[in-house]
């Protein structure tokens, strides 16, 4: 048997076949081979078709099938894994009423801070852990006062990863798990939040029903095999925001284990066993996904918008597509340590949590004509990725979190070899690089959720560490050095 994972970016969409009972994977595939547009109608937003991510499901999932060269009746079950706190919109038929408001979207900053203020921080923080923000519950409640009309004709309002389920099934669900993405999980009363519905507005019909992360959650539809290449009647058994399921992918699951991954974004992500939060939601608790135990774990999150997009944005513009990534992170390893004082601020996409919704943009400060040249812009790019996600890890660890041991996929801008050096020097945290992305691990999850796996080694089998970097003693106190420099031209920014 096979267990069929698919992982919905913003960038692209993987699928991915695991053999269920070697955890050998079978084939992936991604679509498209060029990163997906991000429609920015005005400044501060970004939105995506949700048929766009439809369309590349499909052609991911019939090129696997391909590749793999097994029939349809050989999966057993589907897992997905999607972009977090979006929102898709549908009517009774499914159609989708408007674009999807992404993960990187800012237009609802306002109308969370009012929502915290009106309902009160002493109330909303320990209910909901964050502050409404910018997440999906916002940007609802920025259509309802911004577009009215099709408000009016709301049915269902979804996460990207419910929507991708409900073209499959037919069936419109959702988990606590994404509700906790999306800021409208009540951790008081371990129910949807009720009391930030009613604050906006919205009709308790819009809400998708809530099943378990780990569970049957509907069936494939005859129309919609035929247009992935599969059969009817796979169950879709797992589906979670792609930080939670990143985490998932890399094994880690319980209290003192963290991932990293970056991709588009940057993210790091610690699991606790307790209840803790950033008075200021720089950083974010969700719950997290753990089919083991009946207690409940909670992931931290930081997440730093412009990591993957800062370095394609170099490569397309300043390098005009004339090279490859390989390439750029060989010409960062000809720049030294701190760029030669040439410094990047990597905030270019949109609004930054972990800098309390506000927006500085991206910059390069120190830039010498007589000095500087291609290399060290590229280098500098990647050290202030590094240096942003680290001013994060510093605030993650005012809630509890532990960041000596830290895993990733050995994929995106954990290829080059000075971000993942840069990474381990400044964090002083060791780096453990698996084989392992987030379609492998949706399919690994979708086992579980089938009741197949019973334990992490079943489900592991096959996860192994590919690299492992451990900080550098001669290199670590310039990397430091100029983080600490980078960190005070960040604050005077902010100021």
């Amino acid at each position: 048997m096979y267990l069929l994972g698919f992982d919905l970016g913003s960038s692209s969409v993987k699928a991915c076949l695991v053999n269920a009972d070697t955890g050998a994977v079978a084939a992936s595939a991604f679509y498209p081979e060029r990163e997906m547009s991000i429609a920015a109608p005005q400044p501060g937003f970004a939105e995506q078709h949700p048929e766009l991510w439809w369309e590349n499901a499909c052609l991911a999932s019939r090129a696997v099938m391909q590749k793999a060269g097994i029939a349809p009746d050989e999966v057993g079950a589907i897992g997905i894994s999607y972009q977090m706190h979006g929102l898709v919109v549908v009517d009774e038929q499914l159609n989708v009423l408007r674009p999807s408001i992404i993960w990187c979207d800012s237009r609802a900053v306002e109308i969370g801070n009012k929502a915290m203020q009106s309902l009160g921080e002493e109330y909303v923080l320990p209910h909901l852990l964050n502050s409404p923000g910018n997440f999906t519950a916002s940007k609802l409640g920025w259509v309802k006062e911004h577009e009215p009309k099709i408000y009016s004709r709301i049915h269902k309002f979804m996460l990207p990863g419910d929507y991708l389920a409900a073209r499959m099934t037919g069936e419109v669900v959702t988990t606590p798990s994404g509700l906790s993405e999306g800021i409208s999980w009540d951790f008081v009363n371990n129910r949807p939040a009720d009391f930030l519905f009613d604050y906006f507005g919205f009709s308790s019909g819009l809400l998708a029903e809530v099943q378990p992360t780990f569970s049957e959650q509907g069936r494939i539809s005859a129309g919609a095999a035929l247009e992935l290449g599969l059969r009817t009647g796979i169950p879709v058994t797992y589906r979670a925001g792609d930080q939670p399921n990143n985490a998932f992918s890399l094994n880690v699951l319980e209290p003192g284990e963290v991932a990293a991954t970056a991709g588009t974004s940057g993210v790091v992500y610690g699991v606790s066993d307790q209840i803790k939060f950033d008075h200021q939601s720089r950083v974010n608790t969700f719950l997290h996904v753990n089919p083991l135990t009946e207690a409940a774990r909670y992931g931290v999150l930081l997440c730093v918008n412009g990591t993957g997009s800062l370095n394609g944005w170099l490569r397309n513009s300043l390098f005009k597509g004339n090279i490859s990534y390989p390439e750029m992170n060989a010409l960062a390893a000809a720049a030294p340590v701190g760029s030669g004082g040439l410094l990047c601020l990597p905030f270019g996409n949109g609004a930054e949590r972990m800098l309390e919704n506000r927006d500085p943009g991206a910059t390069f400060k120190n830039i010498q004509f007589s000095r500087h040249e291609a290399a060290h812009f590229t280098r500098a790019a990647q050290e202030g990725i590094v240096f942003a996600l680290y001013y994060g890890m510093e605030i993650m660890e005012t809630v509890g979190v532990s960041l000596n041991n830290i895993r990733a996929g050995e994929a995106n801008m954990f290829l080059s070899p000075i971000f993942r050096e840069t990474f381990a020097n400044v964090s002083g945290a060791t780096v453990e690089l698996y084989n392992t992305d987030g379609a492998q691990g949706a399919a690994r999850a979708a086992g579980f959720g089938l009741g197949y796996y019973k334990n992490r080694k079943e489900a592991f089998e096959g996860l192994s560490a590919l690299k492992t970097i451990e900080p550098d003693p001669v290199l670590q106190e310039s990397t430091r050095e100029a983080y600490r420099e980078w960190k005070l031209v960040l604050e005077k920014s902010l100021m």
